[in-house]
């Protein structure tokens, strides 16, 4: 009986798991040289955790369960609600801001199709503890920084729901929350149909209207003609400094909305060239979570990186590690044995494990693309040296391991 893997899950082959992880490590490396540091949460938590956050609604994409002990589970959909539980339990006595990041598999129960998997990676980063478009501006110009690292080209958008919702604020909050979700899905009829339903004032839907159209370098301006000099288009206009002084170009698009009632201020979406219609790689803004979960109220600022998209269309390619290959005879497997031990601390080494002769060592070399060969015969041995073979000139030298050592690691 043949058993496949479930539906909407990946096999990584090594050559694909090789770029996977090279991307993911020019990822790491630039959010720690900016101050990040790492976490791990559990891979399932309680169902309540994401039901608190998005509303009983989401289940029906869950991965949830009831575990041996009756408890309602849940595979981990997203990891913002996570982080923000471990803050809660375990990190509130730290020093503000924290500067917390993760890459981790995340599950979700939907109908699976060109880039949407029920298992996929998220790379996401939290700044916890700062309301200052300080911070925004600063998460902001990472997530543009980490993409421009892999070689991604990302057109960046930015709009502060501040000035919406204080356009909305005469509204009631189920109605205010209803108006977001239409906006962020773009549903223009939707939007009208219901701002009739509701009774909305006539001045308000006009400038709801006009509002959410205004995009481009000249949107700030407009936006003070519509509103007047509100505090909120002044924090919007202060983290645009900011992220001139960064040299991040962005778009100013008062119609990001984001559609959840938890975002507070900033939001962004980074789209990126070559995905098609699904081309948001990335998207975050500044929050409120922690109260939620039972902590104070503590302002946060994130974002995630849909790792999969970005590894669709990424043309980095992984450095070459193919091994150095050991040859030898039957009479000589024991110094093979040695040499591959004293050189597997420097480079990638194969020891033939297949007892084959010397041709059919030396064509597996060649099959799997071997830039070197180590040959170890009775003549290499009684000198107390290997043979190394360079296998594009065909040129031999013979060396002691450290010689081999030194002349692989350095070039």
């Amino acid at each position: 009986m043949k058993i496949t893997k479930p539906r909407g899950t990946r096999d990584f082959l090594p050559e694909d798991t090789r770029k996977r992880r090279y991307v993911e490590g020019i990822l790491r490396q630039v959010v720690k040289n900016w101050g990040f540091n790492e976490i791990i949460t559990p891979t399932f938590e309680n169902l309540e955790l994401f039901t608190l956050k998005s509303g009983e609604g989401i289940i029906g994409e869950l991965y949830n369960f009831k575990d041996k002990g009756d408890r309602e589970m849940t595979l981990r959909p997203e990891l913002t609600a996570p982080v923000m539980r471990m803050y809660v339990n375990e990190m509130q006595a730290y020093q503000r801001p924290l500067k917390l990041f993760y890459f981790e598999n995340c599950f979700r129960y939907e109908r699976p199709q060109k880039g949407r998997f029920r298992e996929f990676w998220q790379f996401g980063v939290e700044l916890i503890g700062s309301k200052q478009m300080d911070a925004d501006s600063e998460v902001i110009a990472l997530a543009t920084e980490m993409l421009k690292s892999v070689g991604i080209k990302g057109e960046l958008h930015v709009n502060n729901l501040g000035v919406i919702r204080h356009l909305l604020s005469v509204l009631d909050t189920e109605h205010q929350s209803k108006i977001m979700r239409l906006v962020d899905k773009k549903d223009d009829t939707g939007l009208d149909d219901f701002l009739e339903e509701i009774d909305a004032p006539a001045s308000l839907r006009m400038k709801l209207i006009e509002l959410i159209s205004l995009t481009g370098k000249d949107a700030i301006t407009k936006a003070r003609e519509l509103m007047g000099d509100i505090p909120e288009i002044e924090d919007f206009q202060e983290l645009l400094t900011l992220l001139d002084a960064y040299g991040v170009e962005y778009i100013i698009n008062f119609g990001i909305a984001r559609g959840l009632d938890y975002y507070t201020g900033t939001v962004f979406e980074i789209y990126a060239e070559g995905l098609g219609a699904q081309n948001q790689v990335c998207g975050g803004g500044s929050y409120q979570l922690i109260k939620l979960f039972g902590g104070g109220d503590v302002p946060s600022t994130g974002f995630g990186l849909g790792f999969d998209r970005i590894m669709e269309v990424c043309e980095l390619e992984a450095p070459d590690d193919v091994p150095v290959v050991i040859i030898a005879k039957d009479s000589t497997r024991l110094e093979a044995v040695k040499t591959a031990t004293a050189l597997r601390p420097h480079m990638p080494v194969y020891n033939d494990l297949m007892k084959r002769n010397f041709k059919a060592q030396l064509s597996y070399a060649n099959n799997i693309g071997a830039k070197h060969v180590i040959i170890i015969g009775e003549k290499e041995v009684e000198d107390g040296k290997v043979t190394l073979k360079d296998m594009s000139s065909g040129e031999q030298e013979l060396l002691t391991v450290d010689e081999v050592i030194q002349k692989l690691t350095d070039r």
